[in-house]
């Protein structure tokens, strides 16, 4: 895990099920718990990104513990609460309103105006329903009004900071709730100190992310978009001499028309937007998945999803990635943008044995693991939310 950076006192702390402690108030009760979703893209398959299907597992796996669980989630969502969040009803300015100079462009007003809605609507008689709101919105208003919701607030980091979310978190600064970062390069982002700062680690489905029996092509999956540089997977795989499938929405239609689709061929196929179920065939059936990020990302989401169906990972040195993709039984880190490497990599990862690869995922990479670290994480606020009720009362 990367470490705080210097200054910033004691380290944050990594939350593990391990750490659970009995006899708190909440510690066998069910939790009544709000989730605030991202708002741009429906939580549903097939799934726009790794912050959709993480937020849309980590829900049902509460559910699944027998948590009470209300989502407020982009339109379309699965199981989103029906009246707000954001999918209910929008606001429209005036024409007097909508002529002055200061009018944004209506998606962004759309969004503050259903973030604004629904956290009003928490900050009332509804957010007493709640032991906990837990927050995965990119926008600023939930950190922003945090402090006058009756309830705690944790708020999951995805991202490296941005100054929307910087500000708010600055503007009010001790009252907006703990946080938990995906990884420990994210933590180490945020300028926040350890004591409301933690790190639970993405995690994901091996129950659909299956084991596979591998074969001779390379895979490569996710968003189609120049920071993700499919590009640079298929270089990689005409170096090594082995075929290579992309699977993924693609989110950019200039870079693909531009930089994939000419490269298209026998050797190189486009399935896609493939749901889970497909896109686990398909890198289950794969000898190594190429990850080839020109961003640091946050986690690495595909990283798990290939070495929970047994198949070994080939990855730039970005982000949080290594901390997913830390032992050569499971696969290699190279250089960042070094399609060289990447391809000389390439005859050792398709002989790792795959049913480690399976295990590794299994043992430090599952859902499970994620949904038992936010629980223990939630009852430590909740306690220290009661002690501080008390030493005010």
């Amino acid at each position: 895990m990367s470490g705080p950076r210097e200054g910033r006192g004691a380290p944050m702390s990594r939350v593990t099920p391990a750490e659970t402690v009995p006899g708190r108030r909440w510690g066998r009760s069910p939790l009544r718990l709000a989730v605030i979703g991202p708002s741009r893209h429906p939580l549903r398959e097939p799934f726009a990104g790794g912050l959709e299907s993480l937020v849309w597992h980590l829900v049902r796996g509460l559910r699944d513990d027998g948590h009470d669980v209300t989502l407020f989630a982009a339109d379309g969502s699965d199981g989103a609460h029906p009246d707000y969040g954001f999918a209910g009803e929008d606001w429209t300015p005036s024409a007097a309103a909508s002529r002055d100079v200061s009018m944004p462009e209506a998606g962004f007003l759309t969004e503050h105006h259903r973030h604004l809605r629904l956290l009003l609507a928490l900050g009332g008689p509804m957010g007493r329903s709640f032991d906990l709101v837990h927050n995965h919105s990119l926008h600023y208003l939930p950190l922003a009004m945090a402090p006058t919701l009756p309830v705690p607030m944790l708020t999951t980091l995805h991202t490296p900071p941005t100054p929307w979310l910087e500000s708010a978190v600055h503007a009010a600064p001790g009252r907006v709730g703990a946080f938990a970062a995906v990884s420990g390069f994210i933590a180490a982002e945020w300028p926040l100190p350890p004591e409301v700062l933690h790190v639970v680690p993405n995690g994901v489905d091996t129950h659909t992310w299956q084991p596979g029996p591998g074969g001779r092509q390379l895979v490569w999956s996710g968003r189609i978009v120049p920071e993700k540089a499919p590009h640079l997977a298929i270089e990689a795989a005409r170096r090594a001499g082995l075929p290579l499938v992309l699977a993924g929405p693609v989110h950019d239609r200039d870079y693909f028309a531009a930089t994939i689709a000419p490269h298209l061929g026998p050797d190189v196929l486009h399935l896609g937007h493939l749901t889970r179920a497909q896109l686990a065939r398909v890198v289950g059936r794969s000898a190594a998945a190429l990850v080839t990020p020109q961003w640091d990302e946050p986690y690495g989401l595909v990283v798990a999803e290939a070495m929970a169906c047994g198949t070994p990972v080939i990855a730039f040195r970005r982000g949080g990635i290594a901390e997913a993709l830390h032992d050569p039984d499971v696969g290699e880190l190279v250089a960042p943008d070094d399609v060289a490497a990447m391809a000389a990599a390439v005859p050792r990862v398709v002989r790792l044995d795959r049913h480690t690869v399976r295990r590794h995922a299994v043992r430090h990479l599952s859902i499970e693991r994620t949904v038992m670290a936010y629980v223990d994480l939630y009852r430590r606020i909740l306690a220290g939310a009661t002690a501080e009720d008390h030493l005010t009362a």
